[in-house]
């Protein structure tokens, strides 16, 4: 098991996927360890699989019609898809696991993150890049993150 010594972390986003390294350096050539996590539902069909019903009109005469959603069905998954990353972030900042922060995700996931991040945890943020690198095996990731970090050369 690797020992971490860094208190750098990386959140690393898209709409689908995230993954965390822990005890991320300045120097490429380490792997941190990687916490990854996935959104449990990616597709319109099956977030609206469930269709929000029939209520009465308010007219009378017992018509019915059908109930629109009450927002973007989407946006609301990755709401929550955030909220989970959050509450993890969270426990990890109170457990003092974690002193920096570098977010490197989607423009849409980091706008939405940026809403919704509380400011204990929004203090700790050293860099935001507006690019998706989940796609990236480990190596290529602990070497982009290095590079995106604010000692780094910049983020290719």
């Amino acid at each position: 098991m690797a020992r971490i010594t860094s208190k750098t972390w990386a959140l690393v986003l898209n709409g689908a996927r995230c993954r965390i390294l822990r005890g991320v350096s300045g120097r490429s050539e380490d792997v941190p360890a990687e916490l990854v996590l996935r959104s449990e539902s990616r597709h319109l069909r099956d977030i609206m699989s469930d269709k929000p019903g029939r209520s009465f009109t308010s007219g009378g005469g017992g018509r019915r019609s059908a109930m629109e959603y009450g927002s973007d069905p989407v946006a609301e998954d990755q709401r929550e898809f955030i909220r989970q990353i959050i509450a993890l972030l969270e426990s990890h900042r109170r457990a003092g696991d974690f002193d920096k922060l570098a977010i490197f995700a989607e423009h849409d996931m980091l706008r939405h993150l940026r809403q919704m991040m509380p400011q204990a945890l929004a203090d700790l943020v050293i860099r935001e890049v507006a690019k998706n690198l989940t796609h990236l095996s480990a190596q290529e990731l602990a070497e982009a993150v290095s590079r995106g970090l604010p000692d780094g050369s910049g983020i290719s």
